[in-house]
């Protein structure tokens, strides 16, 4: 089964310096019916004004990754790490027993745009860490390119959850096909142009689909497109 949800259906706040889109139960928007998919508990949409940013706040027990679109984005955390991430690179953060961290845009003329990602963990109980890796954005072009899974590597940022995140850049016409094992489900999310889905089901830019009970899914290109695909349990 595949249901689509339209960026119109996503929650969005504007508070003049943040723009937030949230895809699921977030902050103070509650839907008992939209808590989460699988293991995915958060998927928010921020855009972010120059110099503003999230204070330091604390997390614990869950697996958090941020995904910059542009701009630059700066982590510092209770742990003493500190870096600035740009596109092409990943923040992951796990929060296990307790952590505290701000996120804010060191730019004083450019906004910046970046998902942030939150997934319940497969353990509880781990200790803080956090994890900056990059990506090479010219490996997404008519690829699948994984930069977050539980499988990591040197370009790929370790998860506690049984996920892979993987990223493409799609041009027109062409299509990539994805299979996974039964009983796993796949999240799909237009960052630009628009995509067609086993060949019957359209999606324009910010919208996303949540699929279960399927092996596989064929994403056809109709505009040159950039999605994030989630294949999670």
């Amino acid at each position: 089964m595949i249901k689509v949800y339209p960026k119109e259906s996503r929650f969005s706040r504007d508070h003049g310096w943040l723009q937030s889109n949230f895809s699921f139960s977030f902050a103070d928007f509650y839907d008992p019916d939209n808590l989460q998919f699988g293991s995915l508990r958060v998927f928010n949409d921020d855009f972010v004004r120059p110099s503003q940013g999230f204070g330091k706040h604390p997390h614990e027990e869950m697996e958090i990754v941020s995904i910059v679109l542009d701009g630059e984005l700066k982590h510092e955390d209770s742990e003493g790490n500190s870096a600035v991430t740009t596109f092409g690179g990943i923040q992951r953060m796990s929060a296990g027993t307790g952590i505290y961290h701000s996120e804010f845009n060191p730019s004083s003329t450019q906004e910046v745009n970046f998902f942030q990602l939150w997934f319940l963990p497969n353990k509880k109980g781990v200790e803080p860490e956090y994890q900056k890796t990059t990506y090479e954005p010219s490996k997404m072009k008519n690829n699948l390119l994984p930069v977050v899974s539980s499988q990591a590597s040197e370009n790929v940022a370790y998860i506690n959850q049984d996920v892979t995140i993987y990223m493409s850049d799609l041009n027109t016409g062409k299509e990539l096909t994805h299979t996974q094992e039964a009983g796993r489900k796949m999240f799909l999310f237009v960052i630009e142009g628009d995509v067609t889905l086993n060949d019957n089901i359209h999606l324009s830019k910010r919208d996303s689909a949540r699929m279960t009970d399927e092996t596989s899914v064929v994403i056809q290109a109709n505009s040159d497109a950039r999605f994030l695909l989630i294949d999670l349990v």
